[in-house]
């Protein structure tokens, strides 16, 4: 048996694990989040490649990232990848279009053994599919006003004229890890955004939080409702069809056998995370076995 105790520089998060030595194909694919959102985005990779193994780490203990500043972000992404590393992970991906802005080019200057992906709101597909050449992205703060989008934005919408409005809703992400109850204020705030972009001639809205497809059933009953028509999309597909590519071309494709268990790591309430994961991967996914694990905080 392997025996790991990997150290995180900032703020020092540690988790002691054990796992086989394995081969270089049997070696876990990493996924990240600040939260559980990034759960939309592992279930289409395991969609794609189910017999691969996959080890997850949700920060809960500081989500959401989207408010925090970009310095504050890229520390908790170079923690995070570098814990993930120290699981032998033969690819990464950061799950989180925050951690993915400030964090992404910082990471695979730090860790260059594997190949890292990072995400971006999917502007592109929506702005080619355009009719009424005004589209909506729907993010946080650090995404919005992140280098990466406002790049793709710059090249791929603006020669085209089409016009990108953004939007950001400060209670989407505390609603989705909260369950989404009926109740919350996100609902409302999520009716008016809608009206909004009626009135604006808007046909795609582009979410680019990997929390916000979870409740992509609930808006396009909404927005059917209204009789709106408004087109969402998301980017959990085209990352899952890059890491297939990825690996393929390392010839890193673990072989089709079993369906080893998912290993979910959180760094705040497992329970309370057990719960909201269990709920939102039964939505993509059909049952498997899931490896609760923590990480908690060294003392300082």
């Amino acid at each position: 048996m392997c025996q790991t105790q990997p150290t995180l520089s900032s703020p020092n998060l540690w988790c002691q694990t054990k796992q086989p030595c394995i081969n270089p194909a049997d070696a876990p694919i990493g996924v990240f989040d600040s939260g559980v959102g990034g759960l939309s985005v592992l279930a289409h990779i395991m969609q794609a490649l189910p017999h691969e193994r996959y080890v997850y780490l949700a920060d809960t203990l500081h989500v959401p990232y989207g408010g925090r500043s970009a310095a504050d972000i890229e520390r908790l992404t170079i923690d995070a990848v570098r814990w993930l590393m120290a699981q032998d992970c033969k690819l990464v991906v950061i799950a989180c279009n925050s951690a993915s802005a400030y964090g992404l080019q910082a990471v695979r200057q730090a860790f260059t053994q594997v190949p890292i992906v990072g995400l971006v709101p999917a502007i592109k597909p929506a702005v080619l599919a355009s009719q009424t050449r005004h589209i909506a992205v729907l993010a946080t703060p650090a995404t919005l006003n992140g280098a990466l989008l406002n790049t793709v934005i710059a090249q791929v919408a603006a020669p085209r004229g089409v016009t990108v409005s953004k939007y950001s809703l400060a209670s989407l992400v505390p609603w989705v890890e909260a369950g989404m109850p009926s109740g919350h204020v996100a609902v409302g705030e999520l009716a008016n955004l809608l009206d909004t972009l009626s009135a604006q001639a808007v046909d795609y809205l582009v979410l680019g939080c990997t929390h916000y497809p979870f409740f992509q059933d609930y808006l396009r009953a909404q927005i059917t409702q209204t009789g709106a028509r408004l087109t969402l999309i998301d980017s959990g597909g085209a990352i899952a069809r890059r890491v297939v590519s990825l690996l393929e071309t390392a010839n890193l494709l673990r072989p089709p056998s079993d369906l080893p268990p998912l290993t979910l790591v959180t760094t705040g309430d497992i329970a309370q995370t057990q719960a909201v994961a269990t709920r939102l991967l039964a939505q993509y996914l059909p049952p498997r076995v899931v490896e609760f694990q923590h990480c908690g905080l060294m003392a300082q």
